[in-house]
């Protein structure tokens, strides 16, 4: 069995730590990152990852960075045959990714060197990508650039939603990390540097992307939406007697051709099908703030958009 440290922090990261554990390796220590105040409270909370390593009775460290020497040597006292990092959320600089005996193997949610970066699922579905990837690397000094290891690639369904996506990567790729232990295991693991061709970058998702944008084509519109749900959700804002109202759309559909024609953003009906720069998509899940996620038609019962407004 191999000596690894783990790195990750939120829920992606935890199927691969519980993985590794059920495979039977030692794991001396956990880094993940400080907990962070959340909920309605905001009281600190800790990482998915930290409280999974908590019941597994393991050491937890979170440091703030891993610059300093006094890091690195904490790093390296761990003796770790290998480190695995799962959407760590620091940038591990070269001590570290030196202290293991067979440096750090990293899981990353896109079929590399296509999407390198912060936002690599929101990126594929927004772009209208038809598949992606889990892939296990070789980490270096670059941005996901390292040797790849092991890849298996993942359909995305033309209405497949980011949330969907995270799940089922999270699955398959912790069973992927798994098994390129076990070849590091018998010293069968063989990575392969990425090509050349095909680089693209997945910046980190701002919040000006979030308020949907109906001037775009019907298709990109929808695949904004499913890209950004459940978090931080695609919105729009409705005039209401109280205020503005912001309403996170959470699923939508590419209206059929023909529906209806207004300037973009403009509700076409009583089913909240709204007007693109091309074509028009219907609105189907909603959420209000600090409301459960619930189906169009049961929003409009209480929360009326007639036909004819402008979002």
């Amino acid at each position: 069995m191999l000596r690894i440290v783990f790195m990750g922090t939120p829920d992606f990261a935890v199927p691969t730590l519980a993985g590794i554990l059920a495979a039977g390796h030692r794991v001396p220590a956990v880094y993940t990152q400080p907990a962070r105040p959340a909920g309605r409270g905001m009281e600190p909370r800790k990482s998915p990852v930290q409280q999974l390593a908590e019941r597994h009775g393991l050491a937890v460290l979170a440091p703030a960075s891993l610059r300093s020497e006094e890091a690195a040597r904490a790093f390296a006292a761990h003796g770790a045959d290998v480190a695995v990092v799962v959407a760590y959320g620091l940038i591990l600089p070269p001590a570290i990714l030196a202290a293991p005996a067979h440096g750090c193997l990293n899981l990353h949610a896109s079929a590399l060197p296509r999407w390198r970066g912060a936002a690599p699922i929101q990126r594929a579905i927004m772009a209208g990508d038809m598949e992606t990837a889990a892939t296990v690397m070789r980490m270096e000094a670059g941005l996901d650039t390292g040797p790849i290891c092991l890849s298996e690639r993942v359909k995305i369904g033309t209405d497949t939603t980011a949330g969907e996506l995270h799940d089922a990567l999270a699955q398959i790729g912790a069973q992927l990390m798994v098994r390129a232990l076990g070849l590091l295991e018998r010293n069968a693991l063989v990575c392969t540097p990425q090509p050349d061709e095909g680089v693209t970058y997945a910046s980190k998702i701002d919040k000006a992307e979030t308020r949907i944008d109906f001037t775009r084509p019907a298709a990109e519109v929808h695949n904004r939406v499913r890209a950004l749900s459940p978090a931080p959700g695609a919105w729009i804002e409705v005039a209401h007697e109280g205020g503005p109202q912001r309403i996170k759309v959470l699923r939508c559909a590419i209206a059929a051709p023909g529906t209806g024609s207004a300037p973009p953003g403009t509700v076409l009906d009583a089913a909240l099908t709204i007007a693109c720069g091309e074509g028009a998509v219907r609105v189907l899940e909603v959420q209000r703030a600090g409301k459960r996620p619930m189906p169009a038609a049961e929003l409009l019962r209480g929360f009326p958009i007639p036909a004819g407004t402008r979002l």
